[in-house]
This record gives structure tokens, sequence and C-alpha cells, in this order.
């Protein structure tokens, strides 16, 4: 017969209570030897401790399913480790870890369906990307005039980094994935090659608005638990945005430096700015906040969620500022020396 928790707390209720008192009532009817007031006193307490013990014991053994069950809920919440829970408890602690099993399988399957359907997604957007390349390229092998061979030619390397865009994506999605399933292990990450990787992705795009991207990187290496191609997608990210919303002719700067105990990367533009009321806004997801760059450049609305997704599930912390309208903006990661086992420069 299934016994409720709230019959097993008034046992235990009862037996907190109960057994000092039975304890004294036999000291008292069937000792042989006439009582003091300090033998009743140190029996009490005696029984008082013994039904402590038993009170406790058993506490244990009623509260042990939720222990487990709270284990098992937070390794996956921050690990994404899979536990199969046990089933022989058939009280309200069995119903509970029941459902939290079940509720952890439901979310394993649906975040590994999603991310079969992104990845078969970005498959096909490869083949879309690969016909106007495979175009270009046989107009080229016709011999065209000069500016039809420039277009052609400019056409091929616009398709070449849609084709790095989603190769990196996918690359992100994996590593996220990678991440998510297992502990983030900290590694030397070296500073010097983030700059290259970083133009060769946003460069078209400074070129098109006449844009100057200003490097000032004083830090040789650091041990980070970020994979380098996520931060480096992260910084790109974060780039675009700058130049989509900056004025043609200015600078942007790229700032990476150390701060006592911290690693700060700052990426800041002159460009239109926006209120401090909007920051909270900004980071959501498919914010409102959506608008057209300086050129009508359009937005997702989904870019800087994104980014602060991946700084927050790699220990550091992402944020932005402004002095308002039309005065620029600064957005700032950093990662904190005590967030890591160990962090060198």
């Amino acid at each position: 017969m299934k016994k409720s928790y709230a019959f097993k707390f008034l046992f235990i209720a009862f037996i907190g209570i109960h057994i000092p008192l039975i304890g004294i009532l036999f000291f008292v009817l069937y000792s042989n030897h006439s009582i003091s007031v300090n033998s009743i006193l140190f029996f009490s307490l005696v029984m008082t401790l013994f039904a402590t013990v038993v009170t406790l014991v058993i506490i244990n053994q009623l509260i042990r399913p939720i222990v487990i069950a709270s284990k098992a809920l937070n390794e996956y919440r921050t690990n994404r480790k899979l536990s199969v829970l046990p089933s022989q408890y058939e009280d309200e602690a069995g119903l509970l870890m029941r459902n939290i099993q079940e509720s952890i399988d439901e979310a394993e399957s649906f975040i590994n369906e999603k991310q079969d359907l992104i990845y078969m997604i970005s498959h096909d957007l490869r083949n879309f990307a690969g016909n106007p390349q495979s175009l270009a390229k046989l107009i080229i092998e016709e011999n065209p005039s000069d500016s039809v061979k420039n277009m052609a030619e400019l056409i091929c390397e616009s398709t070449d980094l849609q084709f790095r865009y989603i190769e990196n994506f996918i690359k992100l999605l994996k590593q996220q994935d990678e991440i998510a399933k297992s502990n983030s292990i900290a590694k030397t990450i070296q500073i010097a090659p983030i700059l290259p990787a970083i133009n060769e992705q946003v460069s078209q795009l400074l070129v098109q608005k006449n844009i100057k991207l200003v490097s000032d990187i004083t830090v040789g290496e650091a041990v980070l638990k970020i994979d380098p191609e996520l931060l480096i997608q992260v910084l790109v990210n974060l780039i675009s945005n700058a130049i989509k919303f900056s004025y043609a002719g200015s600078e942007i700067l790229l700032k990476i430096f150390k701060d006592n105990e911290k690693i700060v990367f700052i990426v800041s533009d002159k460009g239109i700015g926006f209120d401090q009321t909007q920051i909270d806004e900004m980071f959501k997801k498919f914010t409102k906040m959506g608008k057209l760059g300086t050129a009508n450049e359009t937005s997702t609305g989904i870019g800087l969620y994104l980014c602060k997704k991946i700084i927050d599930k790699n220990g550091g912390k992402l944020s932005a500022t402004s002095l308002g309208r039309n005065k620029g903006a600064t957005f700032t990661i950093v990662f904190s020396f005590k967030d890591f086992d160990k962090l060198s420069f």
C-alpha cells in the first residue's frame, strides 16, 4: 500500500515526540531503585537524542529521492548530462522523479531534432549559394568583356564569403552542442591570430562603407574556456553590427587588454548609438528594436541575443553602453580571472 508524504511526516513527528516520553515512562515504572531528578533528566536527554537520530535517519531516507532528482536536473541544466532516475519509489517522490525523467528525455529529443533541422537547412543553403557561383565561373570561362568578368568575379567572391559564413555557422552549432554536453575546459587562446580571422570576414563590409577598423591589442594569449572560433564569431558579429550602424568614412575600434584579473574585449563605433532605456530590449531574441542600418541594411534582431548567449555560456559577460542618439555605441566582453580554474596572459 502506498504511503503519502503527509503520512510519513506524521509518523516521524510521532516518533520524535513519543519515544522520549515512552522511554521515561518505562524507566520510572520498572526501575528497581529510587530515581533521582538528575537520573530522570539524564535519561530524558538520552532518549531525546536517540529519537533525534532516528528522526534524522528517516528524514534522510525520505528526502533521498528528492535529492537524486534535484541533482539529475541540475546536471542536465548545467552540463546537459543525461541521468536515469530510479523508478522503485511509488509515492509522490517517485512521481516527481518520473516526471523529471520524462521532461529531460523530451527536452533532449527536442534539442536533437532542432539541431538536425538546422544542419539540414544549412546544407541546403550551401547548395543555393553554389548555383550562382557555378554560373559565374562559366561566364569567366567564356572570356567575356572586362566589366562582365569583374562582375562575375565579384559574384564568386560574394558566394565564397557566404560559404564561409555557412561553414562558420555549422561549426558554431556543433561547438555549442559539444560545449553543452560537456564541461568547458580552459584552454590557451592565441590573441594575435584573431584580428586576421576577423578581417577576412568583415573586410568586404568595411570597404563597402569606407569604414576603417582600428585595433589596439595588448594581450598575447589567455587561458579561457571559450573556443577560439566561437570568440572570433562573436567579435565578427559585434563588428558587423557596428559597421551596419556606423556612418560611411568613420572608424570602429577593436580593443583587447588585460585589466587586473580580467581580459576585456571592446568593440566601439561612432554610429547612431541608442538610448540607455533600450539596453535590456537589445539582447532579447527577435527584439522589436531591429532597425535599418545607416545604408538601409536590414536586421534580424537575433545577432546580439546569440552573442550574449555564447558569452554567458562560456563564463563571460557581454554589456552595451552608449551616450545617446548619434553618439556611438560600445560593446564590452569581460572574462574574469575568478570564473576560471586558471587564467594567464
